[in-house]
């Protein structure tokens, strides 16, 4: 691919929009197929997130099976990086180097995407939907071939700080997050925010844990032990129950937050157990399957459609399915914006053009507008409170 030199930012665009004669890439696409490389942990502390992969795969045998995206099958190539950013490094290389992929689409976590982003800016290859809300990931200027896919952690954790000064405004808060730029993207969003209604005294623990700790009983007794009654985890599924299974052993029942990226029922909730769990407020853009009011609604028919006929083993419970359905529907529906035009360049001229898309499954009024100078997809999402059995959402005026 012909080098670019960037000088500024509308020279970014130039080269993005692959305007200059000769300059398309084209690695990957075939007369009649695309390949699209990506990595998730079907293995390790975050193995529940595989389920992403599995549901991205199943969706576009489906497409597949009906013509592809103008003629285009997608081959989908997902590899498991174990949620280790050294394995997400050897495996992207083979995606990259061995299997040719066109590009990386929906792999998952802060760190490990981190771990890829420079080698994949200096290869040109389009790092897309990165499943990382954190704030690094809306930066066109250094890295113009990398965006996020997801709601940013800032705005998860703002969005914990403004229910409690709105519903528990004298609440003593502790916070246990994992000790990584995804913990300590959420984590910053509750505090500006505490700040900036000069709150932040009402912080009176904070925690860390790593993703290789066995427990993380002991912060979960230092922060009942502060008197805090307002409780925020933040960190992989596994050890955020694990927070819960213990409060309750201790018979602390504080008022409390888990990230959205947990949330799905057959995660967080199910291994905390979900009588444990209710009352937990969370957050989210996408439609609930289990929510009865969307039993009609014509894009969940859609969804559940689907899921019976061509996903192994379909569990209406597992959110993850949804999600992975919704990133490869919004990929496709993506593509089919590309007009048949599949280069590296128009492919990434295509996400950072968004208007008013609507995303597969999202809520209503849920929509991503991206430009080149603004790379952040998601911008707002609705509170919802977890009743023992599913996410009910929190009035609209909730939202933000």
């Amino acid at each position: 691919m012909k080098q670019f030199l960037i000088a500024g930012t509308a020279i970014v665009i130039a080269a993005l929009a692959g305007q200059t004669a000769g300059a398309a890439d084209m690695t990957g696409v075939t007369s009649d197929s695309i390949k699209v490389g990506n990595t998730v942990p079907y293995s390790g502390p975050a193995a529940p997130y595989g389920t992403l992969g599995r549901a991205m795969s199943a969706y576009f045998d489906t497409v597949n099976k009906a013509g592809g995206v103008a003629g285009h099958k997608i081959i989908f190539i997902s590899r498991d990086d174990a949620y280790s950013p050294p394995k997400t490094v050897e495996q992207t290389r083979k995606l990259v180097e061995e299997d040719q992929v066109s590009f990386i689409y929906g792999s998952v976590g802060t760190a490990a995407n981190l771990s890829v982003r420079k080698y994949l800016n200096s290869k040109h290859v389009p790092q897309l939907s990165v499943l990382s809300g954190a704030s690094t990931w809306n930066d066109p200027k250094e890295y113009p071939w990398s965006m996020s896919g997801i709601a940013s952690y800032e705005l998860d954790g703002k969005m914990v700080a403004q229910y409690i000064l709105k519903h528990k405004p004298a609440a003593k808060i502790a916070v246990i997050y994992q000790n990584d730029d995804f913990g300590r993207d959420h984590f910053a969003g509750l505090k500006k925010a505490l700040e900036a209604a000069h709150k932040d005294a009402m912080l009176v623990k904070i925690a860390t844990f790593e993703t290789t700790d066995p427990t993380v009983d002991s912060q979960t007794v230092e922060a009942q032990s502060s008197g805090a009654d307002a409780l925020y985890v933040v960190g992989i599924p596994k050890l955020m129950a694990q927070v819960f299974r213990k409060a309750d052993g201790l018979g602390w029942h504080p008022l409390r937050f888990i990230t959205y990226t947990g949330s799905p029922v057959a995660a967080t909730p199910t291994l905390a157990g979900l009588q444990v769990f209710k009352g937990t407020i969370s957050h989210n853009n996408l439609k609930d399957p289990q929510d009865p009011q969307w039993a009609n609604d014509a894009e969940m028919k859609s969804y559940v459609d689907w899921m019976n006929k061509d996903y192994p083993k379909p569990d209406i419970k597992n959110g993850y399915i949804f999600s992975g359905w919704s990133l490869a529907k919004s990929l496709v529906d993506i593509l089919q914006l590309c007009h048949g035009d599949f280069s590296r360049e128009n492919i990434m001229k295509t996400f950072t053009h968004l208007h008013d898309f609507h995303p597969a499954g999202g809520l209503p009024g849920i929509v991503l507008n991206t430009t080149p100078t603004n790379y952040q997809e998601f911008s707002s999402m609705r509170n919802m409170e977890f009743d023992g059995a599913r996410w009910v959402l929190l009035p609209a005026d909730e939202t933000m």
